[in-house]
Parts: structure tokens; sequence; C-alpha cells
């Protein structure tokens, strides 16, 4: 058994599974690796995720530590932004992997 962060995992692949599986993580992830994004931009990016979806999916990934959440406050309207924190950008590898992946997909077996 693994232990991160409170959780137990069977195995090694289970616990990166916990971290990012789901439907939205690693697309979040994905949109992530480029820079940091407001809220906002993130929607555009991603437009048939819901708020809520969005929200819970950037919680987590903020409580895993795998991005950060800024919250500008010195004028309206409330800015809040999101990157990768250092222990996220050690997933770039991966999810560069699964893209590339998708891509190899697309172009083989979408005939």
């Amino acid at each position: 058994m693994h232990t991160f962060r409170g959780k137990e995992y069977p195995c090694c692949a289970s616990l990166t599974m916990g971290i990012i599986g789901g439907k939205w993580k690693t697309v979040i992830l994905f949109h992530l690796m480029k820079g940091t994004l407001r809220y906002n931009e993130l929607r555009k990016q991603m437009p048939t995720v819901t708020e809520r979806t969005l929200s819970l999916q950037l919680k987590t990934l903020e409580e895993d530590g795998i991005i950060k959440r800024k919250v500008y406050t010195s004028k309206p309207p409330l800015k809040v932004e999101y990157s990768l924190t250092d222990f996220g950008k050690t997933l770039i590898p991966l999810i560069e992997s699964i893209a590339a992946w998708g891509d190899s997909v697309i172009e083989t077996y979408s005939k």
C-alpha cells in the first residue's frame, strides 16, 4: 500500500490515477502546462465542462498540491489565477505523453 496525503492506494499506478484521473483533471493540467490562466480563460478552453465540475476539480488539484491558486483582491473585480506548482510541473512529461498518445490514436485509428 502507498499513502499520499492521507489516502491509501494499492499501487503506484492507482496513486497516479487518483491524482490526475477523471475526465477533467488531465485536461486542466494540459492547459496549465502552457502557463498561468485565470478561471474564465480555463472555462473558455474547456467549453463543455460545467462550472461546478471545474471548480471541484481545481479545488482537488490544489488540495493535492498540483496547482496553486492566487487571488488578487486589490481592486474589483476579483481576479483568480491558477498555475502548476513545482510538484505539478513534474507531471508535464506524463501529460505530454498522454497528449501524444491521443494524437497517434487519431492519426492511426480514426479512419
